[in-house]
């Protein structure tokens, strides 16, 4: 399944390249809603709260909004979701899933008292942890830090945890050169969650091939530039 993805930052939409050089921005973010209305999923990440930059809190809690009542899609909402008030306030504007990354991780090591109490919060269907890499390490805070930990290793212990996977390939992403297929086998291989793949997809053959493997597919400037083929 393709799942189409608005990146907040500064009020716009946004692909960004490698998660750092700003490719294109779209003003007219309700815009995309009608644009990506045929699909069931929206994954909706606000990357100034993942920075550290502000945030985009009433675009995205209208957007959560719009989505569901006037074209009846699920959201899944990540970016900056670092305490168990904000993900519990995320959960609250109608967000189907929340996307969690860099809390999940503390010192290095998996931050197993703040996802248990995370659980306790948010029903854990609700969650998706964000195993984003660069290298074939994790990458946390926006992309702009690596820890020793790669994610095949980490997944068994994370899936009490969570519903699924969002596994973005970084080195890949923003630059339409095609999904690492060998890097998503092997991801795959390593648990029997739900894992949403991103990063560098842009053909309709590569979304067809993630899918019969058990991956849907978040795409994001093959989608912006109308040259998904």
């Amino acid at each position: 399944m393709l799942i189409p993805c608005i990146d907040l930052q500064d009020g716009q939409a946004v692909q960004l390249v490698h998660g750092r050089t700003r490719e294109l921005a779209v003003a007219d973010v309700f815009g995309l809603l009608q644009k990506f209305k045929k699909y069931p999923w929206l994954h909706v990440i606000d990357l100034d709260a993942a920075m550290g930059k502000g945030s985009n809190d009433e675009l995205v809690r209208e957007l959560c909004a719009q989505a569901e009542t006037k074209f009846k899609m699920k959201v899944r909402v990540g970016g900056g979701i670092r305490t168990i008030l904000r993900a519990a306030q995320i959960a609250s504007w109608g967000a189907n899933q929340i996307v969690v990354g860099s809390a999940a991780f503390r010192d290095g090591k998996i931050n197993v008292r703040f996802l248990r109490r995370l659980t306790r919060q948010v029903n854990r269907k609700r969650i998706v942890i964000a195993l984003d890499t660069l290298q074939g390490r994790i990458t946390i805070h926006g992309w702009r830090k690596q820890i020793a930990l790669q994610p095949e290793r980490v997944m068994p212990q994370l899936e009490p945890f969570c519903a699924g996977f969002l596994c973005t390939d970084v080195d890949r992403e923003g630059t339409m050169t095609g999904a690492n297929l060998q890097w998503f086998r092997k991801l795959r291989a390593a648990t029997d969650h739900p894992i949403i793949a991103a990063g560098g997809i842009r053909t309709r053959r590569e979304i067809a091939t993630l899918e019969k493997m058990g991956m849907d597919a978040a795409v994001g400037m093959a989608l912006y530039k109308n040259c998904l083929r």
